[in-house]
């Protein structure tokens, strides 16, 4: 079975493979599930897989696939059925697998929208049913089409079969919308269920593997008596297209479904806060058991439909709902060893090494331990995350018996300790203050931006290290940085080591050729190579003498300043004659530089610093003046543009805003294709001031920025 390493400690060409590899998992998975009503992972083991994407993502954002699955919502229609186009997108939800997650997702909605902490948000929170979604559309009151969630975009037009389920309405009473689109999802009672698998039972014919995946079978059945023959029912709790909007709210909307003749869930309450959210699902969580149909958790839900409005959606979810997931599935074995693995930017990680034990199906060997920390028993706040019964916190110890729990990555975690069987000789695990590198250099706790000391330690060797070394060759040669074919992992590995032809810095790549051509013994002669492999390699090295500024400047493996930061910078800069001479500039300390770069929207101190840090080591300028003596030419960052009227503009928003908040603004001048800054300069274009207004409006009397007020911010954007 494939160890795979903690996200923190993947490469770039690492993660891009891996990216690669959970594409076509995910899919698979979504094709078994979707379309065929035959999964095989688990709805944890599944869950996993998104959760490794999605995190793999958040470091590497720059590594997103077009086909990545964060982009798609289930999976394309069968074909075995007309295929119909969604009037409104049956997006996905994001999943909660804690409380915290749960909290964390009300917070943000309370960012986004600029409210106070102490404002409640009212949401709603209902059961989260396992069976196939369903859009049921009405036109002057009369059904007209079922279809499938599909991939979100289409699905299968299901309509006959649809009309045989009693549950569904063939027609909306007087008075509702004439365009009323009513979703929810179709099920099987688990009696029901129960009644079927006797009946296969009795036939002599295979037994019905679990109540979601016959439900999904029965109701895309080519014969709709087939289909009108299962005990298919229905729970409405969403909509579509809705010409006119009966209520608004989430909870109004469920009365009207209700009103109308659908199912309802009736375990669906509105709570005033999070709080009250996390109570139900407590009760819900209690009843899942007795319960005659299966849920494998509780959605929540923003209750006013106006907010919902606000907060809107991402690519494949709503920011106004999430699904808060029952636990994973739980195992308790022997950590027989604790191995330190270091990655690109430093960081050591400590990986729990397990006597094999199956979770969820799965069998498990490695779990992360975060950091020192945790194997300590605190949390990133300080918090005890584990104590005994005097209320003390408990370490993790190499022999104890301890739980492990496989939920929201592929990497599982280790979450408790049982002391009553820990071994009387279990001494507790010392984190190495030395790099395991052969240069055995210092390990340090860095200070967070606070000042406050940081959770994880790091390598202090940089570029020394040979472990951050081999790092940042991997880095410097994947697919969104210098993206040179040929020169992969195993590549950069035979070349490092080697005395014929040592790779050590990204300049040594360039030279490669010239080297080569030297040696008596040549690279095409070499095991794993042949002519056409080197002449391709080469080759695919010359074509990278020119190369965009965001790509190089994510190539450098500057900590902190990955593809995302990296175009920032170019956008800002224009050019690596400029970036450089800021750079430098900054890490001397010039007072202007730094408060030009730390004023770029997006960046902030600790980028400031990390690149402060980065060009003040000699060791990396000689690296870059070698890099860039290589280079034909690094071109000019590609600006935004559009034909909007604020394209191309520097904008700072400042005093309260009334009709949106500073987030809603700042996106909204950027979908535009305007750049925001945090302060006025000579360089603005223009400030958009609401009440109270104070120093940045002074600044842009003092510069002769233009400034207009909110209303006049609509205007100018819509004209």
């Amino acid at each position: 079975m494939a160890k795979p390493k903690p996200v923190d400690d993947l490469t770039e060409a690492e993660a891009a493979e891996e990216l690669a590899r959970l594409a076509v998992d995910i899919a698979d998975a979504d094709k078994l599930y979707y379309q065929e009503d035959a999964p095989k992972l688990t709805d944890a083991a599944y869950d996993a897989l998104r959760q490794r994407n999605a995190a793999i993502e958040a470091r590497f954002p720059a590594l997103k696939r077009a086909d990545s699955p964060s982009e798609k919502v289930g999976a394309a229609p069968t074909g075995r059925f007309g295929e119909v186009r969604h009037a409104v997108p049956m997006l996905s939800l994001d999943n909660a697998f804690d409380d915290d997650d749960v909290r964390d997702f009300v917070t943000q909605m309370h960012r986004f929208l600029g409210r106070p902490d102490d404002e409640p948000i009212t949401l709603t929170a209902e059961p989260k049913i396992d069976g196939l979604s369903m859009n049921l559309r009405y036109e002057e009151g009369k059904l007209v089409l079922g279809a499938t969630r599909g991939d979100g975009v289409s699905g299968e037009d299901v309509t006959a079969n649809v009309r045989t389920i009693r549950d569904i309405p063939q027609t909306l009473p007087k008075g509702a919308p004439a365009i009323a689109e009513v979703r929810g999802e179709i099920y099987l009672r688990k009696d029901d269920f129960a009644a079927l698998n006797q009946a296969q039972e009795k036939a002599g014919k295979p037994l019905y593997v679990n109540p979601r995946n016959t439900a999904a079978g029965s109701l895309r059945q080519k014969d709709a008596k087939v289909t009108a023959s299962r005990p298919l029912r229905f729970f409405a709790y969403a909509w579509g297209e809705m010409s006119d909007m009966p209520a608004d709210t989430q909870t109004g909307m469920v009365k009207v479904f209700e009103d109308w003749g659908f199912p309802v869930n009736p375990l669906t309450k509105r709570c005033q806060d999070v709080d009250g959210a996390l109570a139900v699902y407590r009760e819900i969580e209690a009843q899942r058991a007795s319960l005659d149909y299966d849920i494998d958790g509780v959605v929540y839900k923003v209750d006013s439909l106006a907010l919902q409005e606000r907060l809107g959606f991402r690519t494949r979810s709503p920011r106004w709902a999430i699904a808060h997931k029952f636990p994973a599935e739980k195992a308790t074995t022997v950590l027989e060893a604790i191995d330190i693995q270091v990655g690109r930017t430093g960081a050591l990680t400590p990986v729990a090494r397990l006597r094999p034990v199956t979770v969820g199906g799965v069998v498990v060997e490695n779990a992360t331990l975060h950091n020192e920390d945790y194997i300590r028993g605190f949390g990133r706040d300080g918090s005890v995350l584990r104590e005994d019964d005097k209320g003390e916190p408990v370490d993790i110890r190499v022999g104890d018996t301890v739980t492990v729990q496989r939920a929201g990555d592929v990497i599982p975690q280790v979450l408790g300790v049982d002391l009553a069987l820990r071994p009387a000789d279990a001494k507790p695990f010392e984190f190495p203050a030395i790099c395991p590198c052969p240069l055995k250099t210092a390990v340090v706790r860095e200070e967070t931006a606070s000042g406050s000391e940081g959770i994880v330690r790091r390598c202090s060797g940089e570029f020394a290290c040979p472990f951050q070394r081999k790092e940042h060759l991997r880095h410097f040669v994947s697919r969104r940085a210098f993206d040179i074919d040929g020169l992969g992992e195993k590549q950069i590995e035979f070349f490092y080591d080697n005395a014929d032809l040592p790779v050590q810095a990204p300049a040594d790549i360039f030279t490669l050729a010239a080297r080569d051509a030297q040696n008596l013994k040549k690279l095409k002669d070499r095991e794993g190579f042949g002519t056409v492999s080197v002449r391709n390699l080469f080759a695919a090295i010359e074509a990278r003498r020119t190369i965009p500024l965001e790509r190089f400047l994510n190539a450098l493996g500057i900590r902190h300043v990955g593809e995302t930061t990296a175009r920032v910078l170019a956008r800002a800069y224009g050019s690596w004659d400029a970036f450089h001479d800021a750079a430098l500039k900054v890490a001397e300390g010039d007072e202007a530089a730094l408060k030009d770069m730390d004023n770029i929207d997006q960046i902030g101190p600790t980028v400031v610093e990390a690149i402060a840090r980065y060009f003040g080591e000699p060791h990396n300028r000689a690296l870059v003046e070698a890099l860039t003596a290589e280079m034909e030419a690094i071109t000019d960052a590609e600006q935004a543009a559009t034909d909007s009227p604020v394209a191309g503009k520097t904008i700072v928003f400042t005093g309260s805003l009334e009709k949106m908040t500073r987030d809603e603004a700042k996106a909204m001048a950027e979908r535009l294709g305007a750049k925001v800054s945090g302060s006025v300069s000579k360089k603005t274009d223009l400030v958009v001031a609401g009440p109270g207004a104070g120093s940045k409006l002074k600044d842009a009397g003092k510069h002769g920025v233009e400034v207009i007020d909110e209303d006049g911010w609509f205007a100018l954007i819509s004209e």
